[in-house]
């Protein structure tokens, strides 16, 4: 009997045996898959979430403001101080030199046409009737001077030479005559009558 109750006990301890083993394997193996599956996607999603948020408000507030700012300013400098000087040179050189060549010698050339056509029309017209005047006026001047005392001098000296030896005698004569002629008849007639 006491056999009985030993060997019954032993078989029922071995039964428990195998069936909490069996129990706690199955019950563990899905019970820890499971729930490190869940507790794992949920801490993981928990902890990226928490972990990018920070990570991207602290990695766009300050690294992204820092490397914005060193880049903008190191691209800011290097471009104003290297390519836009070299822009600048080329750009000038060329559009100075296109520009000046271009435009400069269209501009003079009608500036020096219109100044030209103006000058000249002005000029011409002022100094030809400014000088016309003055040459007439020294022309006839000098004209008149020599004119006159040549004619003074040598038509005025041979008029009188000429009335002088011609006109003076032949009047002389002429008028003497007549008039002795008048008086003698005159006396004579008076002389008789008396």
């Amino acid at each position: 009997m006491v056999y009985m109750s030993a060997s019954l006990c032993k078989y029922v301890t071995m039964c428990v045996s195998i069936y909490l083993s069996i129990y706690l394997s199955v019950y563990l193996s899905v019970y820890l898959s499971v729930c490190l599956s869940i507790c794992l996607s949920i801490c993981l999603s928990v902890c990226l979430s928490i972990y990018l948020s920070v990570y991207l408000s602290i990695y766009l507030s300050v690294c992204l403001s820092i490397s914005l700012s060193i880049y903008l300013s190191i691209y800011l400098s290097f471009y104003l101080s290297v390519c836009l000087s070299i822009y600048l040179s080329i750009y000038l050189s060329i559009y100075l030199s296109v520009y000046l060549s271009v435009c400069l010698s269209i501009c003079l050339s009608i500036y020096l046409s219109i100044c030209l056509s103006i000058y000249l029309s002005v000029c011409l017209s002022v100094c030809l009737s400014i000088c016309l005047s003055i040459c007439l006026s020294i022309s006839l001047s000098i004209y008149l001077s020599i004119y006159l005392s040549f004619y003074l001098s040598v038509c005025l000296s041979v008029y009188l030479s000429i009335y002088l030896s011609i006109y003076l005698p032949v009047y002389l004569s002429v008028c003497l005559s007549i008039y002795l002629s008048i008086h003698l008849s005159v006396c004579l007639s008076v002389y008789l009558s008396a």
